[in-house]
């Protein structure tokens, strides 16, 4: 995943244009950094609806990738999973679906019932799943979150905000296998059975507007028409959420508003491709004397169009040197962004293995070796 900054402060309205006029809540971020291009009332706390849905897809993806679930692994419904109401895949108590099945349903179906199917499959219950829910809402900083179940339907004591929302988008993006769920348009469950169910993806802008490939639609009486929605276009990607909107087409005529703004006024500026040598770092007392850092990801600046590349300038600032033990992920130093002489950003680099502690014997061979050359 790329990671991007935006190259000023960053506005709280686009220019002083409200890009969401009808929506209750609503933010645009830069994807990678999390940098906010446009918001409206953000951290008001309001009922999410199935937007709920991406953190039970974050914790089910997150779930596969420790190697706790696998695709393939099949999901029992329970006669609780199958009495949920609203937005369904009809499954019948004691029905099996894989993983797979079951992202298919969430994401593109809105299945409460496989959203719960799938909570008691990683937790062991929907209220111990909905724990994990909050404690990674927590981690992530979603300050102005509770969840209360794993689907978003109507319950007391279950909110969020459109900052948050968008934070938890940002972080289910990480899993780039995600959008294959979320930005199909259409396809099958149970095809090859007497009973085969149609998916219709309920986010018609991965149709309609070229580059949008998920994420969440959410929709009740009390929380109004909402969505998480991103978009990549030429290494930009997006997120835009809007929350209390008073219909389908003036959600996605508003969102689609917020893309193009985005697309529009913004490019983006390489500083160093993943896999690029940043330079080297000096372990004191460790296995290995020195340790090479590459880049793990993608690092860019996001510029306004029109603005001057050269007003951009970085410089990487290593420690000089570091004892062993270190750590793999211990900062060691960082990446700084300047526009002008300001600093716009610093980005922690971190290294990217164990060092364990060299043994006296290791110490006293290189010592010498170092003595004769």
């Amino acid at each position: 995943m790329a990671t991007t900054v935006l190259a000023e402060e960053a506005p709280k309205t686009a220019g002083g244009t409200d890009l969401a006029p009808s929506a209750r809540s609503a933010i645009l971020m830069d994807a990678d950094t999390g940098t906010v291009i446009f918001e409206k009332n953000s951290h008001d706390q309001l009922p999410p609806a199935s937007i709920t849905k991406i953190m039970t897809m974050l914790l089910t993806i997150e779930a596969i990738d420790s190697g706790k679930l696998k695709l393939t692994d099949k999901v029992r419904t329970s006669e609780y999973a199958a009495s949920m109401g609203g937005s369904q895949i009809f499954l019948e108590p004691g029905e099996e679906m894989t993983v797979d099945d079951m992202l298919k349903g969430i994401a593109m179906a809105s299945g409460n019932d496989a959203s719960v199917a799938m909570a008691e499959k990683i937790a062991g219950s929907e209220e111990a799943f909905v724990q994990l829910m909050n404690e990674r809402a927590k981690e992530l900083g979603m300050k102005d979150t509770h969840f209360a179940n794993c689907n978003g339907l109507p319950v007391e004591n279950h909110y969020s905000s459109a900052h948050d929302i968008a934070l938890m988008s940002r972080e289910l993006l990480k899993h780039s296998g995600i959008t294959k769920y979320t930005g199909a348009y259409q396809d099958y469950l149970r095809k090859d059975t007497e009973k085969p169910f149609w998916l219709v993806n309920t986010n018609k802008l991965v149709r309609f507007y070229s580059g949008a490939d998920g994420l969440k639609t959410g929709y009740t009486s009390e929380a109004k028409f909402c969505l998480s929605a991103t978009a990549m276009k030429d290494g930009l990607r997006t997120v835009a959420v809007v929350l209390g909107e008073p219909n389908t087409k003036t959600r996605n005529a508003e969102v689609s508003s917020m893309f193009d703004y985005a697309f529009g006024q913004y490019t983006m500026k390489p500083l160093y491709k993943a896999g690029d040598q940043l330079g080297s770092l000096k372990i004191e007392k460790g296995e290995v004397a020195e340790l090479p850092l590459t880049a793990t990801q993608n690092y860019s600046v996001l510029m306004r169009k029109g603005a001057k590349a050269d007003e951009f300038r970085h410089e990487l600032l290593m420690a000089k040197e570091v004892k062993a033990p270190v750590k793999a992920g211990q900062s060691v130093g960082k990446l700084v962004v300047y526009q002008g002489n300001e600093v716009i950003k610093e980005f922690d680099i971190q290294a990217p293995q164990d060092v364990n502690k060299a043994g006296w014997w290791k110490l006293f061979k290189r010592t010498t070796s170092n003595l004769f050359d």
